[in-house]
């Protein structure tokens, strides 16, 4: 997988978050975004996702433009935000269970990806805990995925 980014910016009216940014990734690097705080890291990683629209420039994932194909490059993405999604009553695989529900995960092959995101993820240890008890997750990832 790769992903390519063009003069990205994001402005909010005089602030510039992200200031004509390019970088490109390709399958098999594993990349960080290191910065202090305001840097626009998240900013970034909102944009890389389609959570947010950039001002200027662009991104392509996998050749796929995220503006004209957002549908497609969002399924190819797996994001977990800095600020934690999980539903604070659910355990970790019940939560899993749930989002590949949302995803249209073909039932007879949800509880095989559930097992293989697990030790993807190394969670095996904590696959059982109530997502309420984790601690706040610190950082943003970004993770690409074949269908």
């Amino acid at each position: 997988m790769s992903i390519i980014v063009n003069n990205l910016s994001k402005h909010y009216g005089d602030v510039k978050a992200v200031d004509d940014i390019s970088f490109e990734i390709h399958h098999g690097e594993i990349v960080g975004f290191l910065g202090p705080n305001g840097a626009g890291k998240t900013t970034t990683m909102r944009i890389l996702t389609s959570y947010l629209a950039s001002t200027f420039g662009n991104v392509s994932i996998e050749g796929k433009d995220i503006r004209e194909e957002s549908l497609a490059t969002r399924k190819m993405i797996g994001y977990l935000p800095e600020h934690n999604p999980l539903y604070p009553d659910m355990n970790v695989i019940d939560y899993l269970e749930f989002v590949a529900k949302l995803h249209g995960v073909n039932r007879s092959n949800i509880a095989k990806r559930i097992r293989e995101m697990i030790n993807v993820c190394g969670i095996t240890s904590v696959n059982t805990w109530i997502s309420g008890n984790f601690r706040k997750v610190t950082g943003n990832v970004l993770g690409l995925h074949k269908q």
